[in-house]
């Protein structure tokens, strides 16, 4: 009996993240209502309540879920130039970077819904948060605590990622980011 009470909640948490999803990226979320992700989802308010503390929590929840999906993409397009052989941190830095533009693309609704600034009051001090860990991981990467590379590398893909994220035509957001990448490719320690 357990495991088809576990089973269904898990199902009842997805199905309410899946709702919470498509309604934040069709309305916003401060348009959003609680009432309208649990009727989406064929649930329950009190089920919502049960998984989640509120609407935050879901906004919160498809945020960390989202930047799991990027890092594991990431980490697997590093690791992989690393068993091809590349060592060099910018071109790492590069296969990492493209893996998480690619992920942009795969989910630009996703990624779009995180950088409107439409979320829950303090949102913005996670991303900025999240944008510090990512320049600290690439400090790592280059051997670098705190040197202009890393915030030159860093600022400049995150500008990358709000233009792919963000672009009306997929298209030239596409040449945009190889573009990107090229010049970042071709920055040198000062």
């Amino acid at each position: 009996m357990t495991v088809r009470t576990s089973e269904r909640g898990a199902a009842t948490r997805g199905a309410l993240l899946d709702a919470a999803r498509e309604i934040f990226v069709s309305r916003g979320f401060a348009e959003a209502g609680v009432t309208d992700v649990v009727a989406r989802a064929g649930a329950s308010v009190g089920s919502l309540y049960h998984h989640f503390s509120g609407k935050a929590d879901l906004y919160l929840t498809l945020w960390e879920e989202f930047q799991t999906r990027q890092t594991q993409r990431t980490k697997q397009a590093v690791q992989a130039a690393r068993s091809e052989g590349e060592s060099d941190p910018m071109r790492l830095f590069i296969a990492g970077a493209r893996a998480y533009l690619e992920g942009c693309f795969e989910e630009r609704e996703l990624a779009a819904l995180f950088l409107r600034g439409d979320g829950p009051p303090g949102f913005e001090v996670i991303m900025r948060d999240r944008m510090r860990q990512w320049a600290r991981r690439n400090a790592a990467l280059f051997e670098d605590d705190k040197g202009a590379l890393v915030v030159v590398v860093t600022g400049a893909l995150a500008a990358a990622v709000s233009e792919v994220a963000l672009a009306e035509d997929v298209t030239a957001a596409r040449v945009l980011t190889e573009d990107v990448l090229a010049i970042i490719g071709r920055v040198q320690r000062p």
